[in-house]
């Protein structure tokens, strides 16, 4: 008998990706979506890398309880991958924060009134190292929700937190996914557009100069891959795994790459920090740069190839094989 897996916010950029891979391995999946409308695309995308006769959806919405008891029926698996992200930083910090809580809550609690026998969420670095100085941080260590660190790196913070929490009587297990920035090719058109967008403006032309940032990054096939590994990983219960190049990665270095590649309107010069401060006090988007301007942090990703045996696609061929599909 095929197994089920529920994909929370499967029409979006990583949750097609994830969906690609549970299919191919030959899960029988259920997608939520907010809207029918939203089903359909995602079903056209699915279908041109991979058989679709195993995929369903279901109309949920984070923001409701409406649905989730009936999405969640008969599955053994859950990736929770939904959550809000908006790369400009809003004027109300709740209006990422509120959903992404009350989203994870909502979803585990149904998996655990389901009987769901794992849950994997896909949580961010930005869980572990937001608000944190320059240094290397493993899995032990969580953001400093009380520093400055944006509505994105604290909504992630404590939703994870909240996953855990939920988790903590034993009902489920639980595996948390801890991406870095998340680059790739897209499956069709998300609508969602967040790394899409920065990597469009890159080799676009619209990024005059690269801030001084450098993050973990990561494939987001890899991603999907490792979502699908920590589904039934022995030793994966109840950790957390780090999915992101252990070491930063300069913003000018990917600009540099797309640009030997062919991209020649990718910027050459950084930006002096004073600038993106300056930018920042008229733009919400440049804000959220901010905290990480002249940060190098550093990843312990080492569990994440011995438990869930991870092969991580270069950042280099990630980055060309994205600008390439984008600029299609």
């Amino acid at each position: 008998m095929q197994q089920r897996v529920l994909i929370t916010g499967i029409s979006g950029y990583l949750g097609r990706h994830v969906a690609a891979e549970l299919l191919t391995q030959g899960y029988e999946v259920v997608g939520t979506v907010r809207s029918v409308a939203k089903s359909e695309g995602t079903r056209a995308a699915l279908a041109a890398v991979t058989n679709v006769d195993r995929l369903s959806f279901a109309i949920a919405d984070l923001t409701s309880d409406d649905g989730w008891d009936a999405a969640m029926a008969g599955c053994t698996f859950v990736c929770h991958v939904a959550s809000p992200f908006i790369l400009a930083e809003p004027k109300d910090e709740n209006v990422m924060i509120g959903p992404a809580v009350a989203g994870t809550t909502r979803v585990l609690t149904a998996a655990k009134r389901a009987g769901v026998r794992r849950v994997v969420v896909t949580s961010s670095i930005v869980s572990i190292s937001a608000g944190k100085p320059s240094g290397r941080y493993g899995t032990d260590s969580w953001s400093d929700t009380s520093a400055d660190i944006g509505a994105y790196a604290k909504s992630k913070t404590l939703a994870e937190r909240a996953a855990w929490e939920i988790a903590a009587d034993g009902a489920f297990e639980l595996v948390a996914i801890n991406p870095g920035f998340i680059l790739g090719p897209p499956l069709g058109e998300t609508g969602e557009g967040t790394s899409e967008a920065l990597l469009s403006d890159l080799i676009g032309g619209k990024m005059p100069m690269v801030p001084d940032i450098a993050m973990g990054m990561v494939d987001v096939r890899d991603v999907a891959a490792l979502q699908v590994a920590a589904l039934t990983a022995p030793g994966a219960n109840g950790h957390r795994f780090i999915a992101s190049t252990a070491e930063p990665v300069e913003m000018s270095h990917l600009a540099a790459v797309v640009r030997a590649a062919g991209f020649m309107k990718a910027p050459r010069i950084k930006a002096p920090n004073f600038m993106i401060k300056t930018m920042a006090l008229f733009d919400r988007s440049v804000r959220a740069m901010v905290p990480q301007l002249g940060v190098r942090v550093a990843y312990d990703n080492q569990a994440t190839f011995d438990v869930l045996g991870w092969v991580p696609t270069p950042i280099e061929t990630t980055v060309v094989e994205m600008a390439t599909a984008i600029a299609k």
